[in-house]
């Protein structure tokens, strides 16, 4: 936890309360700490992240270097959004970094967001990477795409579509569909093709399956590595985790039995989505938060952003990392994230429809 202004001011009144409360959100505990010093209103930004802190730390650094603004920052893999909501107008938050597309989202639908005015934003990230009423902006993307086996597959190119064909019956390996990653994936799936056909393609996709989805999508490389499948579905930047992991270093060669396919990527483009930011709704030190927010939509930052994560970069013409580079160049999928986002419900009731997470032959 952590204080913006005196605590003699009604929000320091408030912040020192719940710096001795402990409570619960939505199921989720949080035990609320006296920080360890108070920060000036005009000299902080303080940030809720789902992203971890070594993805950030560097780039925060730099920026308090280069404006003399200091940052705190809490972490927390789940939880955040209902936090805010529960703080309501006393919370600390400025500014909400995430992932996925449906997370961002909530934010706004959770009524912890409000949209920022900035030329700098809106120059640099493409409209189709940021909200129509710029409650959210996209920094860095990663593509949902196929890990095909290397020995077992020998086509270099594939849709989404062919997913369904009943030549892939017992080969394809994914997460639960209800997963964000997935559910994402689906609503695209919707924006393109309608949602019977789509429905039509995911019990096709069911039949294919060469199991019950489960497990994350390092799990899928692995079930490749091991027979199991020939095809798995998973985000491109666990490829650069798996290959450069030196604590569990069996991960490396998962990742050497397969190749990496971008759906669509001679035609439509393969589905993106992305890690983003929000402006807390109450955020006390706006100005800063806006800010911080310029700075990590600078080509710089996202360098730096996209890299340490095996991402690219959301503006056009900034640099790929040697590892990024290495899976080859593709198209990215047009479609507006609003657009997909608006479907993200359709495609979660797709997946009970059809029975999904059932997996093949039931």
């Amino acid at each position: 936890m952590f204080l913006s202004r005196s605590a003699l001011s009604r929000r320091g009144v408030c912040y020192a309360l719940l710096a001795i409360t402990a409570f619960t959100v939505a199921g989720y505990s949080f035990s609320l700490q006296k920080p360890s010093t108070v920060l000036a209103a005009d000299n902080a930004v303080n940030i809720y992240s789902y992203r971890q802190p070594f993805l950030i730390t560097p780039l925060l650094e730099k920026f308090t270097a280069d404006t003399g603004i200091k940052t705190n920052v809490i972490f927390a893999k789940k939880g955040l959004i209902e936090r805010m909501a529960a703080e309501g107008k006393i919370s600390p938050a400025d500014v909400l970094l995430t992932v996925d597309i449906g997370r961002l989202e909530a934010a706004v639908e959770k009524d912890v967001a409000q949209p920022v005015s900035s030329k700098i934003l809106n120059s640099t990230i493409p409209e189709r990477y940021r909200s129509a009423k710029n409650d959210w902006f996209g920094l860095t993307l990663r593509s949902r795409v196929v890990f095909a086996s290397k020995t077992r597959v020998k086509q270099d190119a594939i849709s989404y579509e062919e997913l369904a064909d009943p030549k892939w019956k017992g080969k394809i390996c994914m997460r639960s569909g209800q997963h964000v990653y997935n559910v994402a994936m689906i609503a695209s799936m919707i924006a393109h093709h309608g949602k019977e056909d789509t429905k039509k393609w995911l019990l096709g996709l069911k039949d294919n399956l060469a199991r019950k989805p489960s497990g994350n999508d390092r799990a899928q490389v692995k079930a490749v590595f091991a027979g199991e499948c020939d095809l798995a579905i998973g985000n491109t930047y666990y490829m650069g985790k798996m290959q450069t992991n030196e604590e569990k270093p069996e991960q490396k060669e998962w990742v050497k039995s397969v190749k990496v396919l971008f759906p669509n990527s001679k035609t439509r483009g393969a589905h993106v989505n992305v890690s983003g930011m929000v402006l807390a709704k109450y955020a006390p030190h706006k100005q800063n938060a806006i800010k911080l927010m310029e700075f990590l939509a600078s080509k710089d930052a996202q360098k730096i952003y996209a890299k340490v994560n095996y991402e690219y970069p959301v503006t056009p013409g900034v640099e790929w990392s040697d590892i990024v580079n290495s899976w080859g160049k593709f198209t990215a999928d047009k479609l507006p994230l609003d657009e997909i986002a608006k479907l993200r419900k359709a495609a979660s009731l797709l997946v009970d429809e059809t029975d999904f997470n059932s997996g093949p032959s039931s």
